[in-house]
């Protein structure tokens, strides 16, 4: 597959800034991929378009505030973006760094709120180490003084309010760096709502690092390799699935990510690990039997992943239709149900 096969034009004005009034308020374009065919909706109205005995399954991981924004003692101003702690030792982690001059091993970085860090040393360029310098763990040092890592096409201030609906009603695993967009769009009363159905939902948890959003840059998309990511499955969700499947009843994943654990945990047994899968035109899906997803920026893996489960042309078709109508994209956007 070439880079050019992931491209589509869009309207800048399209990108969503801010998220809907209502959560479930969005709308929601319901994708029939056997009959080919496009129907309008509204998220709240989700049952409509679902089956008794259907599961939903959600990525329950919870967004920390990523973003460190520092300073060299000499005033220079740096940006890191947390990625993960090393080894259960809360006091060093691993960061994406910005820096309009390289850093070097030993220097320390001062935070707005007063707490230092040191540069420890290097994973490889544009990643580097650091540790907390004093009685405070960087966990506590992230919480206190980092703020939420919004994608860069939302280009506006964070507001206190991003808090909150920059989170899934359901989040409780902290580990993301980013969120999982599609669950962004769920109530609770939703949540209750489909359970009265007999829509049930089961959970599982993978925290979504900067490598879901890296560009394919590969000009051969089969080339592209995706940063692993940790997930885990429980036991009572594996359950849900095995029942799901065995009373006729369609899996459902909320988001790609959610995808990638399920499709990760069909291929190789295991209910824990790092997944590095990559899923693009010609994958077999084993597990997954429909999808909701957001609108997804072209040349990127997610829409890689849409492509792989609606074929390419239906896609586009979907996209130029959304376009069309006016649906808003990306994080804070409207809502696609492919079944």
């Amino acid at each position: 597959m070439r880079l050019s096969d992931l491209d589509y034009e869009l309207p800048p004005e399209l990108i969503a800034q801010e998220p809907p009034e209502r959560r479930d308020h969005a709308r929601l374009l319901v994708v029939d991929r056997k009959a080919r065919s496009f129907e309008h909706s509204r998220f709240d109205k989700l049952a409509r378009h679902l089956r008794e005995g259907d599961l939903l399954v959600l990525n329950d991981t919870r967004v920390f505030p990523a973003r460190l924004r520092v300073q060299k003692p000499s005033g220079g101003k740096v940006e890191l973006l947390m990625i993960q702690r090393l080894a259960n030792d809360s006091s060093r982690w691993l960061a994406l760094v910005r820096s309009r001059r390289p850093l070097t091993a030993g220097s320390e970085l001062i935070l707005p709120c007063g707490a230092r860090l040191k540069v420890e040393g290097f994973e490889r360029p544009g990643r580097v180490i650091v540790s907390s310098v004093g009685p405070q763990s960087l966990e506590e040092i992230i919480n206190q003084c980092g703020e939420l890592a919004l994608p860069p096409y939302i280009r506006r201030v964070i507001k206190a309010e991003d808090a909150e609906r920059y989170q899934t009603v359901y989040a409780s695993n902290t580990g993301s760096v980013a969120a999982p967009t599609a669950g962004l769009h769920f109530t609770e009363q939703l949540l209750s709502d489909l359970a009265k159905e007999g829509i049930n939902s089961a959970r599982l948890t993978l925290h979504i690092g900067p490598g879901t959003f890296v560009p394919i840059r590969t000009e051969q998309v089969e080339r592209h390799s995706m940063e692993p990511e940790w997930y885990v499955i429980s036991p009572s969700t594996v359950e849900a699935i095995e029942h799901t499947r065995r009373t006729g009843g369609r899996v459902i994943a909320v988001g790609t990510s959610t995808v990638r654990a399920l499709e990760s945990y069909a291929i190789t047994g295991q209910t824990e690990g790092k997944t590095g899968l990559f899923v693009y035109p010609g994958f077999r899906f084993r597990l997954v039997e429909g999808m909701i997803t957001n609108f997804h920026l072209p040349r990127s893996t997610v829409l890689a992943m849409v492509m792989a489960f609606t074929g390419r042309e239906l896609t586009l078709a979907a996209y130029k239709e959304a376009i069309q109508r006016r649906y808003r994209f990306l994080s804070y956007g409207d809502a696609m149900l492919i079944l």
